[in-house]
């Protein structure tokens, strides 16, 4: 109905309308995409054929955004980062290019969190990036960019990663889709930083979408031949599902207790599954949930099997060169002449507490493996779990540093290497978005995105923000 330069075109605009006020696209490449769009439509009335096109390139002409942080060629890839400031990336990173192969048309890169290691997505590169839905609010982290983006209708699809809930929980603070795939599916290729030793078992790649029905071709598009172990191509009964419930973490001390809001919009869904699907949701209290905090701080800082150590957050920070001392750029920031952001410099400082109580670090290991175990025994072949994405809706900027801890909510699925799909559920009395993850054993994907599905058209999932 509509050609492709008309699309790109559309969104382009979009983009320069909103993006002064949101700051979420920190470089474009729209020139380059209307090129690409006006050798789609070149290639469309040649006529090849609609199903030859659709199998060779199944996402042809879709407009998509990138976090900052993935290589794109000839975008900048600083990952927020000063001393990165000139880098450009000379590639792009897998499935950068798997999107391309399969005719998607990148718009530009978003913005992250400074080394993609916060829940706010602000750097001392691009600055800060605000919520479409109240300006005020955190856009999350460290896809925040991203969720972002979606949120304001400025992209389609956007390519997200997350180690502590980095697809997750922008997603659910703008009111969007987002998928944590099974570990070690989808590549993580050609971002940085990327992870080493054991975290390579924890960092996901995986989509972010305004619609449910997008993030599956995405999926398998970016997991490419490793599709198969996600059983994508398997019918979904869900009336067959065995759904579970967990309300809360159980008390953590780390952690903030969950808003009453977020906590009504999932007995909602419990209620709508009952009545709808005649199924009965068994309610769960998984003890060890309480230290999902520990659990992911001591296997984030763990060896891998090869005896291998964590890469330390400090090293990563100096990009190699010049080791950053956090003390001294504690002292800088306090003074305004540090380039770093204040959450990184904590992080910085924290690392080394956490790195002196090793027979505890030992212990928290082990109960995070026996949890894993629970987890997968509880869920099985065809059990789906409902949990909280984060223990309140979008905060207001800055205030995360306040509740360093409450990403724990997402965090100790990554460690687990359980698949999870954020589901936005319409918006709060304050107009901002609620939500809720959908958890499954590890390659049983197919699950969350079809329960997703079905939640979206019970509860409206992407609310447009300014309609309220």
């Amino acid at each position: 109905q509509v050609t492709c330069i008309e699309v790109i075109e559309a969104y382009v605009e979009r983009i320069k309308e909103v993006n002064p006020l949101i700051n979420a696209v920190v470089k474009d490449r729209f020139e380059e995409a209307l090129q690409e769009a006006r050798q789609v439509d070149k290639l469309l009335s040649e006529g090849p054929g609609d199903d030859y096109l659709e199998e060779k390139f199944p996402l042809l002409g879709v407009p998509i955004t990138v976090k900052e942080a993935f290589s794109l060629y000839g975008m900048p890839n600083t990952s927020g980062l000063v001393s990165r400031r000139n880098v450009v990336a000379t590639s792009d990173a897998t499935v950068v290019s798997r999107l391309k192969q399969a005719g998607a048309i990148p718009l530009g890169v978003t913005n992250c969190s400074e080394l993609c290691m916060w829940y706010e997505s602000s750097n001392r590169v691009y600055g800060r990036t605000s919520n479409p839905y109240d300006l005020q609010r955190i856009v999350g982290g460290s896809s925040g960019g991203e969720g972002s983006v979606l949120a304001a209708a400025c992209s389609v699809v956007g390519v997200g990663s997350d180690i502590g809930g980095s697809i997750r929980m922008p997603a659910f603070f703008n009111g969007v889709f987002g998928h944590k795939p099974t570990t070690g599916v989808v590549p993580n290729d050609g971002q940085f930083p990327n992870a080493h030793g054991v975290r390579t078992s924890y960092l996901c790649t995986g989509p972010m979408c305004r619609y449910a029905e997008d993030l599956e071709p995405v999926l398998r598009v970016m997991a490419g031949p490793g599709v198969s172990k996600l059983k994508l191509n398997e019918k979904v009964s869900l009336e067959k599902i065995k759904f579970h419930c967990m309300d809360h973490d159980g008390g953590s001390v780390f952690v903030s207790p969950v808003d009453k809001e977020i906590l009504q919009a999932q007995k909602k869904v419990v209620e709508y599954l009952e009545s709808d699907l005649g199924v009965r949701v068994q309610h769960v209290a998984i003890h060890k949930m309480k230290y999902s905090f520990q659990i992911w701080s001591a296997m984030m800082s763990s060896k891998d099997s090869e005896g291998q150590e964590a890469q330390r957050f400090t090293d990563l920070l100096g990009d190699h060169g010049k080791p950053v001392w956090p003390l001294w750029e504690l002292m800088k920031w306090l003074v305004g002449m540090s380039s770093h952001t204040l959450p990184a410099i904590a992080l910085g400082l924290t690392e080394k507490l956490v790195n002196l109580n090793v027979s505890g670090n030992a212990k928290l290991v082990s109960m995070g493996k026996s949890l894993q175990e629970e987890m997968e025994a509880l869920l099985g072949p065809d059990g789906v779990l409902l949990y909280p994405s984060h223990p309140t809706i979008a905060p207001k900027h800055h205030s995360p540093i306040c509740t360093p801890f409450n990403f724990a909510y997402t965090a100790i699925f990554n460690v687990l290497g359980l698949p999870v799909t954020q589901c936005p559920l319409g918006l709060g009395s304050e107009g901002l978005p609620l939500g809720i993850q959908l958890v499954a054993a590890a390659y049983n994907d197919h699950l969350t995105l079809a329960v997703a599905q079905y939640l979206e058209k019970a509860f409206g999932g992407w609310v447009l923000p300014g309609k309220v």
